[in-house]
């Protein structure tokens, strides 16, 4: 390979690396960010408050207009599955 082409390709891995590593570093902020919430989530889930909560979505107690994806049987539970998986392959690298 000629000096400039090996440099020209080169110079096209350390951009694509650089902006691997800034997107995966913003990424990481945000997920650090949010444990304070994934916590909450885990604790709220299966919790006496999440079945009260759950109990009241099934007798029809709460407004039909309000989101309730914490209160289905695998919306949080696959939110924390994720985070498991994600975590493992963080210490994998």
């Amino acid at each position: 390979m000629e000096q400039t082409e090996r440099i020209k390709l080169m110079e096209g891995y350390l951009n694509q690396a650089s902006q691997a590593v800034m997107r995966l570093s913003a990424a990481l902020d945000d997920y650090e960010e949010a444990q304070t919430a994934i916590q909450t989530l885990s604790d709220y889930y299966g919790s006496e408050t999440w079945k009260q909560d759950m109990d009241d979505d099934q007798q029809g107690r709460l407004p039909k207009d309000l989101k309730r994806g914490v209160l289905s049987e695998d919306g949080i539970w696959n939110l924390l599955e994720d985070c498991r998986e994600l975590n493992k392959r963080m210490t994998r690298t």
